[in-house]
């Protein structure tokens, strides 16, 4: 008979490798300063004191990296709710609280550095930037009911997905010639990898504690992803085209350079320890799912081909 697990079990079974990981995590992690990455110098009073207001021709950077900047930065803004949401699934006990607080402060000073360098080199036109923080906060962000082993998949998706969003906006921002911003987001990538690598390997765990329901999650989550900022953050779907065109982020990536690496790293398709309820669900996620995540990709690439050719004529 096949043991099934409860909320509460594989949280404790999952405790010793959450400790374990947190430590390591500890050890990796280098300390930094968002005021480092901030060029005071270049900063200016607005309207309200006396100075200038922002005017588009005041940036430096092109309408791809505004759109990332944006996207990135109102996605980061979300913490308060994201950190309710982990809070609620995880736990505030044990190893687990002590992960949910050091990953809440370490995120924290992402929307720091990101909004302080906007600001002071005039980036992006801060009116809409709080405009949309402020409808964004209060709308707030539910993950609805995941299962712990869900939320671990989920986030271990989503942290990668940050990591690669935040790099290549950086990578988008020096070919614009803002050289600094790309080391700001560089400097948050590393941040975001080291979350993922904590999630994941907290998801290998729990594929060797309870590789049953580990493998219906990981289907289920990979068949329902959205990343949190694409229901909420106004605006979201013109600045996600604009993201797409110039190759920061699409579904494509997505795929391929988040789904694909992860299931590898996770053994997905050699495991020998799923029972029937395991292996219908990955029988699913390879034969139903990421072909349709692939059809999708391929869609939306095509459509917004579509999109561009007209414009051009």
């Amino acid at each position: 008979m096949v043991k099934r697990i409860g909320r509460r079990d594989i949280l404790r079974e999952l405790e010793p490798v959450v400790a374990g990981e947190l430590n390591r995590h500890e050890r990796m992690t280098k300390d930094w300063h968002p005021h480092d990455y901030v060029p005071w110098s270049d900063g200016k009073n607005f309207a309200y004191l006396g100075g200038q207001d922002w005017e588009p021709e005041q940036s430096k950077l092109g309408k791809a990296a505004r759109a990332a900047m944006y996207v990135n930065l109102l996605t980061e803004d979300n913490l308060p709710s994201y950190h309710r949401e982990i809070s609620r699934v995880f736990g505030r006990d044990s190893a687990w609280g002590s992960w949910v607080d050091r990953w809440t402060a370490e995120e924290g000073r992402h929307g720091i550095a990101m909004r302080d360098y906007l600001i002071v080199t005039r980036a992006i036109d801060p009116v809409e930037l709080e405009q949309a923080r402020m409808q964004q906060v209060i709308g707030g962000y539910d993950s609805g009911d995941k299962t712990p082993l869900e939320a671990v998949v989920y986030v271990t998706m989503q942290e990668l997905a940050t990591r690669i969003a935040h790099r290549n906006t950086g990578l988008e921002s020096k070919k614009d010639g803002d050289e600094l911003a790309d080391k700001l987001l560089g400097r948050i990538a590393a941040d975001e990898n080291l979350h993922m690598i904590f999630y994941r390997n907290i998801g290998a765990a729990a594929l060797e504690i309870a590789p049953n329901e580990m493998m219906k999650a990981i289907t289920k989550e990979i068949d329902g992803f959205i990343m949190p900022g694409a229901t909420t953050i106004p605006n979201f779907g013109r600045k996600a085209i604009q993201i797409a065109d110039a190759g920061i982020y699409d579904l494509q990536m997505h795929l391929q350079d988040v789904v694909v690496p992860v299931l590898k790293k996770w053994k997905i398709a050699d495991r020998e320890d799923l029972t029937a309820e395991g292996a219908a669900a990955r029988d699913d996620l390879l034969g139903r799912v990421l072909p349709a995540k692939q059809q999708e990709a391929t869609a939306f690439a095509e459509w917004r081909a579509g999109v561009k050719a007209k414009i051009e004529k």
